[in-house]
């Protein structure tokens, strides 16, 4: 039998030389959501498979061909997750929390799963940041939330960054917009693709997003939803561009934008950028105040957002963007011996104890080659513990940064006096003065 020795296809391993970058987009969009008012919540990997059915929507291209669907003797189908709104509400709904006052803001970071072609920026495992936030029907809420968006992407260090709204309306009004889109695709029936054929009766918006070429090449010149809204979905489409002036944020009305699911009413977005091809959305979403009701709760309307990790991080790279490096080494301690490695082990341990970085010989290296490790692996501080350091109490400390080296007491105030050096030296660097100094101008 073949050894497994391959990923599943579209599927990555993160490995630890490039974790970092997650930590960074993952800590700044935490932060952010926080101070937005945002609560971490945790669901389940996959939901029963009617959740994403009903909220979803049966005629979209999730449910109809990218969904994951598993069973195990004796239960019903369940759905690994393919996006984080739907299972989000299920546990608001169900633990309760819509009972304890509006409006109720929460964030998560979850992998999803979709079964469609893999390309960049779009892999059948990926990862998602997102917020939810339910009992808040104003504009306001719109723009704030969309606000808090931006702020992350901004906090990252992108550029070039579009974002677009558009309005699709409440159910009355895009009853109207359904019939002049029935209408205008009937007459291009025998050229659409079977699924939208199929969507033609059931849900014609849903041809506005197919990816398709030739029905998107048809769908161009299809009616706008703008023009069918009713006068209190015109009013709150007004307020929300009202209240992104009020904040200073640029956008640009398209009225193409629909989005993939079918639980959106009234508002829709989505953050564009071209620098990873043809898959440009970094984040988008939208209200859906019909969702909770839908799900079983009493009317609440609700909106939210999501943005791609692996997409994120993409972008930032092709634009060159920083992110927080991995903490290095603070101390190396190398051995010779076995009373060296006996004080080696005892002195890592305190270091541990207090929060420093500290690491030593695990595997029998000698002496050269664990100074050569020690470099490797960036260690700010080296000190070697042969026979003679130990009787005598003391060793030197080696700045692998400046070279300078300093004797050091092998007692009990070691960790003190390590302390003392380490942080000196991490003063004196102009790398982390600079960071400091950019912390310090971020929170003014």
């Amino acid at each position: 039998m073949a050894a497994i020795t391959q990923r599943p296809k579209g599927t990555q391993d993160v490995v630890p030389s490039e974790v970092y970058k997650w930590y960074t987009v993952e800590q700044i969009a935490s932060e952010t959501a926080r101070q937005f008012g945002f609560k971490e919540i945790r669901v389940p990997t996959f939901e029963d498979t009617g959740l994403f059915v009903r909220s979803v929507g049966d005629t979209t291209d999730v449910v109809q061909k990218e969904m994951y669907t598993v069973s195990a003797t004796g239960d019903s189908t369940f759905t690994l997750r393919p996006e984080g709104t739907a299972g989000t509400i299920r546990a608001l709904i169900e633990n309760g929390v819509l009972n304890e006052g509006f409006p109720q803001k929460v964030f998560y970071i979850l992998s999803c799963f979709r079964h469609e072609k893999p390309q960049a920026g779009r892999l059948r495992e990926f990862h998602q940041f997102g917020c939810e936030m339910a009992g808040a029907a104003n504009a306001r809420a719109d723009a704030d939330v969309i606000a808090l968006a931006k702020s992350v992407l901004d906090r990252l260090g992108l550029k070039g960054i579009e974002l677009n709204i558009n309005s699709i309306g409440c159910p009355e009004c895009r009853s109207q917009y359904h019939k002049a889109l029935k209408e205008y695709f009937e007459g291009y029936k025998d050229s659409l693709c079977e699924t939208c054929q199929g969507r033609l009766e059931k849900n014609p918006m849903r041809i506005l997003d197919c990816k398709s070429q030739e029905d998107k090449q048809i769908a161009e010149n299809a009616p706008l939803i703008l023009d069918y809204l009713c006068d209190d979905c015109k009013e709150h489409f007004e307020q929300l561009q009202n209240n992104l002036r009020l904040m200073g944020i640029d956008y640009k009305i398209n009225a193409r934008i629909v989005r993939g699911l079918d639980y959106y009413t009234r508002t829709v977005f989505e953050f564009i950028t071209t620098d990873i091809g043809a898959q440009g959305t970094v984040c988008g979403g939208g209200r859906y105040d019909g969702l909770i009701e839908q799900l079983g709760g009493k009317p609440t309307p609700a909106l939210g957002f999501g943005m791609g990790l692996e997409r994120l991080i993409l972008t930032m790279e092709s634009q060159g963007c920083d992110f927080k490096k991995p903490e290095k080494c603070g101390i190396y301690i190398a051995s010779m011996g076995q009373k060296g490695e006996s004080k080696a082990v005892e002195l890592v341990g305190k270091l541990r104890e207090e929060g420093f970085f500290a690491e030593y010989d695990l595997v029998g290296r000698g002496l050269k080659a664990q100074m050569k490790y020690a470099d490797k692996i960036g260690a700010s501080f080296v000190v070697v513990l042969g026979d003679n350091e130990i009787d005598s109490g003391e060793a030197k400390l080696k700045n692998m940064r400046t070279g300078e080296q300093t004797d050091i007491k092998l007692d009990d105030s070691f960790v003190d006096s390590f302390s003392g050096i380490f942080f000196s030296d991490m003063l004196s660097d102009e790398n982390f003065r600079n960071m400091i100094s950019s912390i310090a101008k971020d929170g003014e």
